[in-house]
């Protein structure tokens, strides 16, 4: 099989593409050929030597695949053979080749293309365990998504919509024409406005009931701020930790400092909440998580879940795909092909 490697902590220049013989699928598990793997922000942040629970280096990251099943080991149904499906990774998804526990393989609904399959594990299991399972959004309530244009900020305004919340967003004013075609109700252009100022603006003063936060730092106290009463504040990445110019340690530390500390004295005065979302740390959790798949399958089919892909690279253009990411081009998701 064919791999992505990351040889060590870097640029863009330390992926490496790398061929080893095809893994076996021991029990309960499924050799899936892949069509498709999904790029994270956690991978860009794995790559910096960033993320802490990244394996040793050289290692293969990515958390998303779509595919055939090709063989499958003992305990699984020899019908999955030649299905189509998509699947959860603990690492080593930059491959054509992936093996699966069962519990993390889904069939991919016939609606689907390959490239959207592989667009929906990561973001919209995120997006819906920060709207629905911890952030309780309800109809009328209103959402504020950062990162708006971002594979989890698309995810989350479908949940949104289809719970018939008030959405807001924030995003570069390049994207706005797109999100509003997508639905958002209100957005703001980080960049040239103060989206806090705003969006008190907006609401007449009274903030929202849910802000969903991935760039962490100081961020995340101007959110808690920003909750109306009985707000959830909801974190699930640091991704401005890639954008210091300072070594990795130094990066980590940097944040760790200008990151707030929420008191439960002041969470109980306030009536607001706070919760961290990581899906990458619930492979224990598995019969929980399929719930919640089957649920964002179902959404599929009724036609209210609709994975974006912006862009496809091969797995030897995964450089340019990295840094097509970081350089925050991206609306949505962007994949590689093997």
């Amino acid at each position: 099989m064919k791999q992505i490697v990351i040889m060590k902590n870097g640029g863009t220049d330390v992926l490496r593409v790398q061929e080893k013989q095809d893994p076996i699928p021991g029990k309960d598990h499924i050799k899936i050929r892949v069509k498709a793997c999904g790029i994270n922000f956690a991978d860009i942040l794995a790559r910096k030597g960033l993320y802490p629970d990244a394996p040793p280096k050289p290692c293969v990251v990515g958390y998303e695949v779509s595919g055939i099943v090709e063989s499958v080991g003992d305990g699984v149904d020899k019908n999955m053979i030649g299905k189509a499906v998509l699947a959860l990774t603990k690492f080593g998804g930059y491959s054509d080749v992936v093996v699966a526990p069962i519990f993390q393989v889904f069939e991919k609904p016939e609606s689907l293309s390959f490239e959207e399959g592989a667009a929906i594990p990561v973001t919209y299991l995120t997006a819906y365990q920060l709207i629905v399972v911890m952030g309780s959004l309800r109809k009328g309530e209103s959402v504020l998504i950062h990162n708006a244009g971002g594979g989890v900020g698309l995810a989350a305004l479908d949940i949104a919509k289809n719970i018939g919340a008030v959405t807001f967003g924030t995003a570069s004013a390049g994207k706005h024409d797109f999100l509003k075609q997508r639905g958002f109700d209100f957005l703001i252009d980080y960049r040239t406005q103060d989206w806090a100022k705003e969006l008190k603006r907006l609401t007449q003063g009274k903030g929202v009931e849910l802000i969903i936060d991935p760039l962490g730092g100081k961020s995340w106290k101007k959110s808690y701020i920003a909750l109306r009463s009985t707000g959830r504040l909801g974190m699930f990445g640091v991704s401005t930790v890639s954008q210091s110019k300072s070594g990795g340690k130094l990066r980590l530390l940097k944040l760790v400092f200008q990151t707030s500390k929420f008191h439960p004295f002041s969470l109980m005065s306030w009536n607001k909440g706070v919760f961290g979302v990581n899906i990458g740390h619930l492979w224990h959790e598995g019969a929980k998580v399929k719930i919640w798949m089957d649920e964002i399958l179902d959404g599929v089919r009724q036609g209210w879940v609709r994975p974006h892909v912006d862009k496809t690279f091969s797995l030897e253009q995964a450089a340019e795909a990295h840094e097509y990411i970081e350089q925050r081009r991206n609306i949505g998701k962007v994949l590689l092909i093997p």
